[in-house]
């Protein structure tokens, strides 16, 4: 696996960039070669944030963890990357018996008692009226949650505004 080290709002000391790299090298055995995993460090106000991109076959492992300490952030998206790592597998396993996308047999077993499936449990439904992003942003607000659908008055398309971990709103245009 190949490791790209970059900084953002921070100069990368090559203590720093060891680290990182001889942390996730132990990934290396759960990826093909020719894999590229992104570490990109950057500091936000207090915040030392570390962000790990590794595509998959079409797919992505990503893993974002800010802390006081870069060192802490960097064991901490450890732990998350090899929680997603053993998802991932347990996931594929299910779904694409003999395909090669990942080397299972070097991804420790999860515990049964571990294992959780992924069920909806509750379906609710709800008139969907036509309103700006900035409308659907206050009904969001006045309801509590950290996602609103909505119907886009000037498109007429379905769109999805969400509450950001940086406190800042998104907006979700679907293409088809």
């Amino acid at each position: 696996m190949k490791i790209k080290v970059s900084g953002r709002n921070l100069e990368v000391t090559d203590a720093l960039r060891d680290t990182v790299i001889a942390k996730l090298e132990r990934f290396g055995k759960y990826f093909k070669e020719d894999t590229e995993a992104q570490a990109t460090l950057s500091v936000e106000k207090n915040r030392q944030i570390l962000e790990v991109t590794i595509p998959i076959n079409g797919s992505l492992l990503r893993v974002e963890e800010a802390t006081d300490d870069m060192y802490a952030s960097v064991d901490r998206v450890v732990d998350k990357l090899n929680r997603q790592i053993e998802k991932h597998k347990t996931k594929l396993e299910k779904r694409y018996r003999g395909h090669d996308t990942i080397r299972f047999e070097n991804i420790p077993d999860v515990e049964p008692t571990e294992r959780n499936e992924a069920r909806i449990v509750k379906t609710k439904r709800f008139a969907v009226k036509p309103m700006d992003a900035e409308e659907a942003v206050l009904q969001m607000e006045l309801i509590g949650h950290n996602f609103f659908v909505f119907t886009n008055a000037e498109t007429d398309d379905i769109n999805v505004v969400y509450k950001r971990k940086d406190g800042q709103y998104g907006l979700i245009e679907p293409t088809f």
